[in-house]
Formats: structure tokens, C-alpha cells, sequence
């Protein structure tokens, strides 16, 4: 679509009056552009959610809802090369990433559309004859805010729990990606059995629509990808109305690497997690932790494998590393590198993209040394591919570091000692960590935050329990 409407009821809809315009990071080219929404529009989704929720067989319906998430699943793979190309285009990140992200979606939908129709209560008999049944049943209606960094899979992560449970929904795609946002309502029009108003989404204008889904009375849950500091917003607006909050915030996620690490291979995933969507991940690495012992080996391969990787246009097959997602984060990023520059020492400097890639906001890696934990650089998330490297001398010290900042999103830790790689991921204060390894998603296994970095989780099971109800129904059944 060269315009990303809303989509309502079913339908999709414009409105004439104010347009953004959707760019390319890579060059700087407008690619189309989004219909803005407002709060009449937000309010009239929300309402037809409502009605789909109390009127539509949906939310009784398991058979239904696991039939629906399939042939989302199957449209999604129908059309996952023109997908992936678009959002290429529209997010910056490389092609293999962006197809990646296309089937990741099409796994959760389909995960999902099996555990609809395994949704049990259980049942108590508390004295003779007496019974309590617990029955689980869909908590209502559902706000979906995609952030832009992985605005497929993100909101398909979301989505496909809240519709098994047998929610409904109204979706707030971010204003940077709204055209692929357009392209999977497509993808959710083309389902015949999805009953109208289930699934509904409006673009974003400004804060507007944020702010009407975080504090309108009919919206039952929230769940939300984003940065800590917008989180805390939203827990905010959501409070009068004590709305349930599913809330995947900021990471500081850090490498920490022992003296018997394969070395090769702790090189070869921090480069993939510093530079993954372009730097612009939450559980991408930020921070390698390595004894002092290593500290001169590990860093002079990471200076040469960042400082190589290949920058362009994420279509070109060869590239490894996009543009940021807009020129305004590129200014940021350079203020973070001349920051890391004044207060650091700057192992390999980060520069914007030259010739042709200038039209674009590319960013090259950058890796800093730092020891104060508690300086900016350290505490702060920057979304951009940077890296601080910061040393311990044991097994203790390495695990204070890691839990140096607020946040607790994911970790990594390499080593070939089984025990003391056990002792180290029971420390840490993180919902994941990847043993020799980093970013490992699956639509079977949880991931969410401690601290800062957010509160519920999401894939795997635990992902319902954000969208279910618990409802007690007592029988003394023994009497007449």
C-alpha cells in the first residue's frame, strides 16, 4: 500500500485530512505514507473491539480462534517475500533479518493457534460434595502498542496470545513503520472466519492515540514494547483505570566472558547481538564483561570483526549492518560517541555513512573501555550499535557488574565450566540468559524483564496469562 490506513471493523479506513510521510532510512526516499488517526477514530475502534468482544461468538469460541490464527499464519507465509522487502525498506534492517522476522511471526501464530485449544481450568473438592471450578475466561479488550524496531514480529508476539485467549484488539502500529503495519491488516482482512471489529488498528498522530488506549475505560489490557521511560508513562495513564499491564521495557544486556571461553565463538555472537536490527533491539548486547585475563585478546577481535562489518542498503545481500531508523536517532548517536570519546577510551569510533550511504542515517560500530559502572554510558540504554567493555577479576565481581543497572532484560555468559555457568545465570537479574550464546527467541520459551526492564512475559505459555481471567463458581452440591 503506498497509504497505511486504518483498519476498523473490518475495513479498512481513511481519513483525508493529515497524512506522515513514511521514509526510508537507507536513503532518505519517501516510500508512501500513513493516514493519521485521531481520537474520534481511536475511540470508534475501541468501541466496535467491545462490541466483537461481548456480542461475537469469539470469546467462546476455541476452535474458532485456533482456525483464525492459522490462516493468519498461512497468509503471513503467503506473502512473507513481499513482507520482508517491505520492511526492509521501511525499518533499515538486512533482508536475512527482515525474513527472519516473517517466519518468527508465522511460529508464533501458529504456537498460538495450538494453545487455544488448551486453555484449562481445574477443579476443587473442598469438603464432600462441595466443588469449586475455576474457570479460565479472555479479560476483554486488548491495546496492542508495536514499537518499530521488529514491527511484525512484535505485534504477532502480542496479538496471537490476546486473540487464543479470546480477546479482541485494538492495535497502535509506530508511526516510523506504518506502511508494513497496513500490509499484515491485509493479511488479517483476508481471514474468512475472523469475525468484524476483533481485530482493529489505528495509526498513531503525535501521542494522541497512546494516550486514549492507555486511559479509556473500555481497554482491559495493555501490552507494550518499548523504552523503560515511555513504559512508566503508560503505567501512569493506565492507573486510574487499573488496567492489566504486559510491559517489555529497556535492556542493558551484557556479554560476560570467562577465561575458558571459546573465544572465536563469544566474538562471533556479540558481533551478531551488537548489530542485530541495526543495534536497535532490546536484548541487543551493550556491554561485554570480561576477565582481566582475556581483556587484550577479546577486544582486539571485537575492534576487528565490528570495525568489518559491511554497511549499506539492507536489501543489498552482502549487508550486515542498516541505517538507524531515522536521521534524528543518528544525531543522537553521534552525541553518544562523543560522549564515549570525552569520558571513555574509544576503542573503535563510530561514523555516519559516507558517498551514497551519506542520504541515510548509518552508524558504524563503536566500542568503548570503561571501569565506572555507574556513569551514563553504562547505566543509560542507548539503542544504537555500542559497545562498553568493562573487566572483573572473578566470578563475584562479574556478577555485581552485571546487575550494576536497573535494567534486567536478558544476558549472555560464556564459559565451558557447566557449574559455574549454572552459579553465574542463577545471579543474574534477568528473565533470560543464553549459555555460549545470545538471542535466542522461540514462540515456545518466555522472555520478559525484571526491574526497569518490564513486568509479565511474553511467548510460551506464561504469555496467556496476560489476557486470561481466573473466575471461581462454588457448588455445594450435597444439599437439596
Amino acid at each position: 500500500m503506498d497509504h497505511a490506513p486504518h483498519f476498523i471493523a473490518g475495513e479498512f479506513l481513511n481519513n483525508k485530512e493529515d497524512v506522515i510521510e513514511s521514509i526510508d532510512p537507507a536513503t532518505g526516499n519517501r516510500i508512501g505514507s500513513a493516514f493519521l488517526g485521531s481520537k474520534s477514530i481511536a475511540i470508534k475502534a475501541i468501541s466496535v473491539a467491545r462490541e466483537a468482544f461481548e456480542k461475537s461468538k469469539w470469546k467462546g469460541d476455541i476452535r474458532l480462534r485456533s482456525k483464525v490464527l492459522l490462516q493468519l499464519a498461512t497468509n503471513l507465509r503467503q506473502q512473507q517475500d513481499n513482507l520482508a522487502k517491505l520492511l526492509v525498506q521501511e525499518n533499515g534492517k538486512p533482508l536475512l533479518q527482515a525474513q527472519k522476522e516473517i517466519n518468527a511471526a508465522i511460529s508464533e501464530a501458529e504456537y498460538y493457534a495450538g494453545l487455544a485449544r488448551s486453555i484449562l481450568g481445574r477443579t476443587l473438592e473442598s469438603a464432600p460434595n462441595t466443588f469449586s471450578f475455576f474457570m479460565r475466561e479472555p479479560t476483554g479488550v486488548v491495546a496492542v502498542i508495536v514499537p518499530w524496531n521488529a514491527p511484525v514480529t512484535l505485534l504477532i508476539r502480542s496479538l496471537a496470545p490476546a486473540l487464543a485467549a479470546g480477546c479482541t484488539c485494538v492495535v497502535k502500529p509506530a508511526p516510523q513503520t506504518p506502511l508494513i503495519n497496513a500490509a499484515v491488516m491485509q493479511c488479517i482482512k483476508d481471514i474468512p472466519d475472523l469475525p468484524s471489529g476483533v481485530v482493529n488498528s489505528v495509526n498513531e498522530n503525535g501521542i494522541e492515540i497512546g494516550t486514549v488506549l492507555a486511559t479509556h475505560p473500555e481497554i482491559d489490557v495493555i501490552t507494550f514494547t518499548g523504552s523503560s521511560r515511555t513504559g512508566k508513562i503508560v503505567m501512569e495513564k493506565a492507573a486510574p483505570t487499573l488496567k492489566r499491564l504486559s510491559l517489555e521495557l529497556g535492556g542493558k544486556s551484557p556479554a560476560i566472558v570467562f577465561p575458558d571461553a571459546d573465544i572465536n565463538n563469544a566474538v562471533s555472537e556479540i558481533v551478531k547481538a551488537t548489530i542485530v536490527l541495526n543495534g536497535q533491539m532490546c536484548t541487543c548486547i551493550s556491554r561485554v564483561l570480561v576477565s582481566k585475563k582475556i581483556e587484550q585478546e577479546l577486544t582486539a577481535s571485537l575492534k576487528n570483526a565490528l570495525g568489518s562489518v559491511k554497511i549499506g542498503h539492507g536489501l543489498d545481500p552482502s549487508t550486515n549492518l542498516g541505517p538507524l531508523i531515522d536521521m534524528e536517532n543518528q544525531k543522537r548517536a553521534i552525541g553518544l560517541i562523543e560522549l564515549a570519546e570525552k569520558e571513555a577510551k574509544m576503542i573503535l569510533r563510530g561514523e555516519p555513512g559516507l558517498g551514497d550511504l551519506s542520504k541515510g542515517s548509518f552508524i558504524s560500530p563503536t566500542i568503548f573501555r570503561i571501569d565506572d559502572t555507574t556513569h551514563s554510558l553504562v547505566q543509560n540504554e542507548h539503542f544504537i550499535p555500542m559497545i562498553s567493555i568493562e573487566t572483573f577479576d572473578n566470578e563475584i565481581e562479574a556478577i555485581e557488574k552485571s546487575n550494576a543497572t536497573r535494567y534486567g532484560l536478558a544476558a549472555s555468559v560464556y564459559t565451558n565450566d557447566l557449574n559455574l555457568a549454572m552459579r553465574v545465570s542463577r545471579a543474574i537479574k534477568t528473565g533470560t540468559v543464553w549459555l555460549n550464546s545470545h538471542n535466542r527467541h522461540m514462540a515456545e520459551a518466555e522472555t520478559g524483564g525484571y526491574r526497569e526492564s518490564g513486568m509479565g512475559r511474553l511467548h510460551g505459555p506464561e504469555a496467556l496469562n496476560d489476557f486470561l481471567e481466573t473466575k471461581h463458581i462454588y457448588l455445594e452440591a450435597g444439599k437439596n
